[in-house]
């Protein structure tokens, strides 16, 4: 198996809950670092959400392996960032045998 081209460049995100400064809190997104991917295409549908059309497509992104329980590790609802597209991380299973890449199994939305 030959070493995935990992050409882009993508923002790790995880949840965190922030403080509104009102006494109450919001949802929020902590950058975690940045890694190189390849992304991958898979399949797309159109749906409808509140009564607006949404588009939704899958992506397989593929990274470096890291050890199970760091923070650069991706996990299941994770987001990685490119500019103003967001992938919601679904699932990760490691892409190789030898465990040095991980495959992100990821979601787009865009209301069209």
């Amino acid at each position: 198996m030959s070493a995935p081209r990992l050409n882009r460049q993508l923002v790790l995100e995880a949840p965190d809950v922030l403080s509104d400064g009102a006494g109450g809190f919001i949802k929020g997104w902590v950058p975690l670092g940045i890694v190189w991917a390849n992304v991958t295409s898979r399949s797309g549908r159109e749906t409808a959400q509140n009564g607006a059309p949404v588009s939704r497509m899958s992506f397989r992104i593929i990274v470096r392996a890291a050890p199970a329980g760091s923070d650069k590790r991706p996990a299941a609802q994770q987001r990685f960032r490119e500019g103003e597209r967001i992938f919601t991380i679904e699932a990760v299973a490691e892409h190789d045998p030898e465990g040095r890449y991980l495959a992100c199994f990821a979601q787009e939305e865009q209301v069209v």
